[in-house]
């Protein structure tokens, strides 16, 4: 780990939603529904942080509270030094430039009335209003490039494009204003496999030539590990398990890790047909009524009593992670 100072540091942030029921009366109150509920990290610069879960365990709900699209509701969120949580919207827009996102729908994150150049040249003209246009135009073709789209490209719609394309001009939009982060939202769920490796190479190799801190998002444990330093694991708003990429899939601590892990194809037969995988029973329960103590409780296969009556809180375990588990 850096002995540096980080550029984000996340202390203990919540985002809450509230539901009214359609079905209830006039009068009958909303439900919290509690997406993130008490995440906290720090991420150095060149660092990737990936965060893994099943879907709804409050992944994308916790990238956009980052960036203030879905604010926090209580906790700390600073960034170089600067504290954001609560912060005016002229603060945000003034850190926005060193924070970017590629979202999770390649082709519906860009808006198809615009061309390649106007979608990639969008956060210039925001930032830097007074560029010149060839300055601007310079910008987008040397981008371009650099992501393996070509020049004469520049002037096609999104719907000229393949997937894996589309989010080629995601992360050259991204890219653009050389930030110091960007959260990629699951910016490979949904793409072919070979496509998806092109992706994470050509991450790795801006993270390289850029110096870029990412916060890679993701389900698949498989894909996280080629590109992630550290990595948390979520469920239902919470983090189980946090980690540096070693620790993590040598020696899993939490039994949801552990059995995220056992689901992870091997390419040899052999050994694929002899391991063990560990089901979970049952499906994710509902956040607007998780249950009592620790919320994995309900799948869990070593839960007992106690793990219903206290909220585990993640601590250190003798794998050299830290873990969210009354059993361990």
């Amino acid at each position: 780990m850096s002995t540096q100072q980080p550029i984000l540091s996340v202390r203990d942030i919540k985002v809450e939603f509230q539901i009214k029921d359609a079905k209830g009366w006039p009068w009958t109150p909303p439900r919290s529904l509690k997406a993130v509920n008490g995440i906290s990290f720090d991420l150095h610069a060149g660092e990737t942080l990936g965060v893994v879960g099943e879907s709804g365990c409050g992944k994308s709900t916790l990238a956009r509270a980052l960036l203030n699209l879905n604010p926090a509701n209580s906790g700390s969120i600073t960034w170089m030094g600067q504290e954001m949580q609560g912060a005016t919207d002229a603060a945000w827009m003034a850190v926005r430039k060193d924070i970017q996102m590629i979202f999770q729908d390649p082709l519906a994150s860009l808006d198809p009335r615009m061309t390649v150049a106007q979608i990639i040249a969008e956060p210039l003209r925001t930032h830097h209003p007074d560029m010149p246009q060839d300055e601007v135009m310079d910008k987008v073709r040397a981008i371009m490039g650099r992501v393996g789209l070509t020049a004469h490209q520049i002037n096609r719609y999104p719907h000229e494009f393949s997937g894996g394309q589309c989010q080629r001009i995601g992360i050259a939009r991204a890219l653009i204003q050389q930030p110091k982060l960007i959260v990629c939202d699951e910016p490979v769920s949904a793409l072919d496999v070979s496509i998806q490796a092109q992706i994470i190479n050509l991450l790795k190799e801006l993270q390289a030539e850029f110096g870029l801190a990412l916060i890679f998002i993701a389900h698949d444990l498989a894909v996280v590990r080629h590109i992630s330093h550290s990595i948390m694991v979520m469920y239902l708003g919470r983090a189980m398990e946090f980690a540096q990429k070693r620790a993590l899939y040598e020696d899993p601590q939490h039994p949801y890790t552990q059995a995220l892990l056992s689901a992870i194809p091997i390419p040899d037969p052999e050994l694929e047909r002899c391991k063990v995988i560990q089901l979970l029973q049952g499906d994710l329960p509902s956040p607007l009524n998780p249950p009592s103590g620790c919320v994995f409780r309900t799948r869990c296969p070593k839960a007992q009593s106690a793990c219903a009556d206290q909220v585990p809180e993640l601590r250190a375990t003798s794998g050299g992670s830290q873990a969210a588990c009354v059993l361990i």
